[in-house]
């Protein structure tokens, strides 16, 4: 570990940082998270692990040199979707894991609403704070490279997570976010008998993974000329998804929806519009998954919030001089009643918030317990 980095360290305890709050309180991404961007490979099959959590196979060259060590590590995170329950959820596992490893000393979060510049600065924030590791989830792909590779040259490891970046030296663990809009668009399809008029509710533009995703919707959707779509944008927020679902509904009638992760919401609002369900693709939310369970027509693709832990591993590995993968990749899955109602109610949590990512774990990745996730507690918290 640099040690004048780790001076700065210390000093960063009596400096303010943004802390997340527990992933009890949360709100999702789609991510997601969601939800998480890929490069647009598709390499290393993966299998799921019995929490639902998807776990790949890596794939990539080698990084760089890393500082080689053990203990007592100063991780910083660098969020810019503040009051999102996937990324709350995300930050939490990266906690859980830092402190599971036993070979960090202090988790400092940056989590705010922010786009690339907003970023940039919180990067330099924790740079300055002498991290030895930082885990982001980038606000774009190609923005950010100048400060990633200016923390890499200070021998700091940089691992992005959920979306994908392309600077040099840098890890990825990412989500198959290209695969994640083809299998719910072709699940979709299938459903509808290749016609029919979908409602497409993507997530914020300009953000990797909202545009991986389409990439892979838009190349299936492409092969039925019969379904007509709607694009509108949910910007990755349950109540903004929701009003727009209403909204929609009220205006125009819909044969299935699309969404990048806003799903019960946009079920509520069948409810509300007094309308019939139609199928609906979400992601793997908590009060989603109980919808299915409970009936709702529709399918769930997979895109664990754990991801976060798992990119913590990755650093702690490269820290430990280890050389992990540049990249990792998890291929997600699509579950529905009729064909995963096992899978749906092993990983459904009666007592978790609705926007809770279910998966709760990433086999050979993550080390933490369901537990210490739910704590949402890092080293010394």
């Amino acid at each position: 570990m640099n040690t004048s980095r780790r001076r700065l360290g210390v000093a960063a305890l009596v400096m303010t940082a943004l802390t997340l709050a527990a992933c009890g309180d949360d709100d999702d991404d789609a991510g997601g998270a969601d939800t998480t961007a890929a490069s647009g490979d598709t390499t290393g099959a993966t299998t799921g692990d019995t929490t639902g959590a998807t776990t790949g196979d890596t794939t990539g060259a080698t990084g760089g040199s890393a500082p080689a060590g053990g203990g007592d590590y100063v991780i910083g995170v660098s969020n810019t979707l503040a009051g999102n329950g996937w990324r709350e959820e995300m930050i939490c596992a990266v906690k859980a894991e830092a402190l599971a490893s036993g070979q960090a000393s202090q988790v400092i979060a940056i989590s705010k609403n922010g786009g690339p510049s907003d970023q940039i600065q919180d990067l330099q924030n924790l740079i300055s704070q002498g991290v030895d590791a930082i885990i982001l989830n980038p606000s774009d792909r190609e923005q950010l490279n100048p400060v990633i590779e200016e923390a890499i040259a200070q021998g700091i490891v940089v691992v992005a997570v959920d979306q994908a970046v392309t600077a040099e030296g840098a890890y990825v663990v990412t989500n198959d976010q290209v695969e994640y809009g083809r299998l719910g668009a072709q699940w979709l399809a299938d459903s509808l008998g290749g016609e029919g008029n979908v409602l497409y509710m993507r997530g914020i533009d300009g953000v990797p993974a909202d545009a991986d995703r389409n990439q892979g919707f838009t190349e299936v959707m492409e092969q039925y000329p019969d379904i007509t779509t709607k694009e509108v944008f949910s910007g990755w927020d349950f109540t903004q998804g929701g009003d727009v679902a209403v909204q929609e509904l009220t205006a125009d009638t819909y044969d299935g929806i699309w969404t990048s992760g806003i799903d019960y919401t946009v079920v509520n609002a069948f409810e509300t519009t007094g309308h019939e369900p139609v199928p609906v693709v979400g992601a793997d939310n908590n009060e989603f998954v109980h919808q299915l369970i409970e009936g709702q027509p529709g399918a769930l693709v997979t895109n664990p919030a754990v991801i976060g832990g798992a990119g913590t591993a990755v650093a702690i590995q490269a820290l430990n001089g280890e050389s992990p993968e540049q990249t990792t990749l998890l291929t997600p899955q699509v579950w529905d009643a009729e064909n995963n109602m096992a899978d749906l109610e092993a990983n459904y949590f009666e007592d978790r918030d609705p926007t809770f990512s279910s998966a709760v774990s990433i086999e050979n990745y993550t080390s933490f317990t369901p537990e210490q996730l739910f704590a949402c507690k890092g080293p010394g918290e």
